[in-house]
Parts: structure tokens; C-alpha cells; sequence
């Protein structure tokens, strides 16, 4: 079959190059809701994060300097590990989105307020 006739469209919405092999085991996904005028304030994983905003809009910065932007449903977003995130507010719509964990076998992802 040719690509241009398949029913089925692949395409990369994210290749995120990773600081340092890891030691992955799983993966724990999460469905987070954040209620509208959330600020969640400045924070650090413990890890890598990725996610894809599902409905609803998020201000995602990373650096305080970096520039901000908003992820609207179908957006994803990469928060990398130890680096601190400085903006992951809602607005009017709050937001829901799915957040990937890749974790070692006895690893609990965190999330330290700063």
C-alpha cells in the first residue's frame, strides 16, 4: 500500500534527547486536573516528565528567564529532571493531562514545591 492511500497517519510529536541513559523499569501514567486560577508555583521532579494536555490550557515556563507558552489540548510538554519548572498555571479553563513517569522498579515520582 502506499503511505499516501494508509488510513493510519504516524507522526512525531516529540523527540525528546534525555541528559543521561536511565534505568527505566516502568512507566506510571497519571490524569492530573488542575481547577481553574491553579498556580502551581516553581517545582522540581524527581525525574523526567512528559505529558500531553488532554483538555483545557496550561502556562507551562520552564526557566524564570525562558519564555512561556500555552499548551492547549494535543500539546505536549517535556519537564526534565531536577530542573526547575517555573510556571505550570491555569487560567479561566483549568487543565487535564496525562503525565508519563519512566521510573526505576522501586522509585516514587515527586514533586518538590521551591
Amino acid at each position: 500500500m502506499n503511505p499516501a492511500d494508509s488510513p493510519i497517519s504516524r507522526v512525531v510529536v516529540l523527540d525528546q534527547q534525555l541528559p543521561e541513559a536511565l534505568p527505566v523499569q516502568r512507566v506510571e501514567v497519571r490524569r492530573i486536573t488542575i481547577a481553574p486560577h491553579t498556580a502551581l508555583g516553581a517545582h522540581v521532579h524527581n525525574g523526567p516528565v512528559f505529558g500531553n494536555i488532554v483538555s483545557g490550557t496550561a502556562i507551562y515556563q520552564q526557566a524564570a528567564d525562558g519564555p512561556a507558552e500555552v499548551l492547549h489540548p494535543g500539546d505536549v510538554f517535556y519537564e526534565p529532571a531536577i530542573d526547575q519548572i517555573t510556571r505550570f498555571d491555569t487560567e479561566d479553563e483549568g487543565v487535564t493531562f496525562l503525565a508519563y513517569f519512566p521510573l526505576t522498579a522501586d522509585q516514587e515520582a515527586t514533586l518538590d514545591l521551591i
